[in-house]
């Protein structure tokens, strides 16, 4: 029988999970990775995660993401999370656009999802849960970066794509990375050094702005300006930077990082897509536990694929076809949550593990 879903570890990890299996206790930190629409097929399994493999866990989990990331560790952090699971597929599943599709019109609607799936009353659910310690980051730009004017903005996204062609620290100068992250988080864990870093509290006044500046990908949608207790600024998608996250441990860790993720590899920067030199290898994922949908599985979708934002244009005018799409890769993911509670409980995956 195929296997649906891959396991795969750094060194370390693999080495752990040969020897000793997986517990919930031997995660310190999980990552979500930008992707839009890419993470409809992980539904199934980061439900499963955070409503059966977790749900007993008293330590803390630190999560971070970035994008529908972060959206996802949002709704991973109310009480009842199945439920918030479902609210945003639902949402993000039925999202219509009548006419041009215009930035402004993929903001309102990116407000709609966030406001269905994150009600204000459950905010301080998020802010004061048991375990889950939730954050995520936007990018604070500057120069061209910085501007609302399409024009000067592609100028600026075309400049940014050339210095990080030659160096991804040379963006720099166009992109300060912000960490929204839970008020309890005394210590830092990951080391995000690599850019200028500011750290905001999340708030009951600024999760909504925060989450949305997330996922404000530069020419798709508005830029989100002075978000409360934030530098101020304009804040846009935090996958320009950290598409797939990818951090070491601050110190010496024999804990693991869990990504659940729609690929078998990571690819550190937005701008970084074009380049397979550019994905993250080696040393720094000695501690990282990649899940992904297996091809096998994505043999078995339709159109044998993973829906992606560029359906909106793929089916254009045929909203109906889009929606029975995606609804039917969300429901076909549930197995891949199945398949990794069987896994870690049974054993199984101390044989199913591969090296990245």
């Amino acid at each position: 029988m195929t296997d649906n879903l891959l396991f795969l570890g750094g060194e370390k990890t693999v080495k752990h999970v040969k020897e000793k299996g997986l517990s919930q206790d031997d995660v310190k930190a999980v990552i979500g990775a930008s992707g839009a629409a890419k993470w409809l097929v992980l539904y199934g399994l980061d439900k499963a995660i955070y409503s059966q493999w977790f749900k007993d866990r008293k330590k803390p989990l630190y999560v971070f993401g970035t994008s529908i990331g972060a959206w996802k560790f949002a709704a991973a952090a109310q009480e009842n999370c199945a439920e918030a699971f479902d609210r945003l597929a639902d949402a993000y599943i039925h999202q219509v656009y009548k006419g041009k599709i215009t930035p402004q019109k993929i903001s309102l609607e990116s407000e709609r999802i966030i406001k269905r799936f994150l009600p204000q009353r459950n905010i301080q659910q998020i802010l004061s849960h048991p375990y889950l310690r939730l954050s995520f980051s936007a990018v604070r730009c500057k120069g061209l970066m910085a501007s609302e004017n399409p024009f000067l903005l592609s100028l600026g996204v075309l400049l940014s794509f050339i210095m990080n062609f030659k160096n991804r620290h040379l963006q720099r100068p166009f992109f300060e990375r912000t960490l929204f992250q839970d008020s309890r988080n005394r210590t830092d864990i990951l080391n995000m050094n690599d850019f200028v870093l500011s750290r905001v509290p999340l708030n009951q006044a600024n999760i909504k702005q925060a989450l949305l500046a997330s996922g404000s990908i530069p020419l798709v949608m508005d830029g989100i300006k002075d978000i409360p207790s934030a530098p101020k600024g304009i804040y846009r998608d935090g996958g320009v930077l950290d598409y797939h996250p990818v951090f070491p441990f601050i110190e010496e860790e024999s804990k693991m990082m869990l990504y659940p993720h729609f690929y078998p590899y990571l690819i550190p920067g937005w701008f970084d897509k074009k380049w397979s030199k550019r994905r993250a290898a080696g040393k720094v994922l000695d501690n990282t536990l990649i899940l992904a949908p297996s091809p096998g599985f994505i043999s078995k979708l339709p159109y044998n694929r993973i829906p992606d934002r560029k359906d909106f244009q793929r089916m254009k005018g045929n909203d109906k076809e889009r929606i029975r799409f995606w609804k039917k890769v969300a429901g076909l993911s549930h197995c891949l949550g199945e398949e990794f509670l069987e896994a870690v409980e049974t054993g199984k995956i101390k044989t199913k593990i591969r090296q990245i």
